[in-house]
């Protein structure tokens, strides 16, 4: 699977589904947010370099993270859980209807293990940095959210 074999809509809502991963592990526990979302970026290299051959997913990590803001919804933490959660279970459902089985699972893969590299950029509570928790329970909570839409967006 490549881009070209989604129209532009399908492939605007495949490219954000990563991101909104990503975003949804950030909204999840305050505080490391801007550490988190410098991470993204450089979370879609190191994630994809740990994983096998997939075109889409070489033509999805070449794009930049982007994220549509009107898609996220007003800016409240339960809005943008819920409207991220939608996103991604939309892209998972497109993948589902165009490409095989291989590639839908390698972006299951690489989407949760994105979500797991946000979330574990920086410690969460501790002091200077001593002590401290690499996933937070509201972070790990979200983590967990993400697993069951990337498992059950299809069914």
């Amino acid at each position: 699977m490549k881009k070209a074999d989604f129209n532009a809509e399908e492939w605007t809502t495949v490219l954000q589904g990563p991101p909104m991963a990503g975003l949804r592990v950030m909204a999840a526990e305050r505080g490391g947010t801007l550490r988190e979302s410098l991470s993204m970026a450089k979370a879609y290299t190191e994630t994809r370099e740990g994983q096998g051959t997939s075109e889409l997913l070489d033509e999805i990590v070449s794009s930049r993270p982007d994220v549509d803001p009107a898609a996220l919804g007003s800016g409240s933490a339960d809005e943008l859980a819920r409207n991220s959660m939608q996103r991604l279970r939309e892209a998972v459902e497109v993948l589902e209807s165009k490409a095989p089985a291989e590639e839908v699972d390698a972006y299951r893969q690489f989407v949760q293990q994105l979500a797991e590299r946000v979330a574990s950029s920086h410690k969460e509570g501790g002091f200077l940095g001593i002590g401290g928790k690499p996933v937070s329970e509201s972070e790990q909570a979200a983590l967990d959210e993400i697993a069951g839409v990337l498992r059950a967006a299809g069914s």
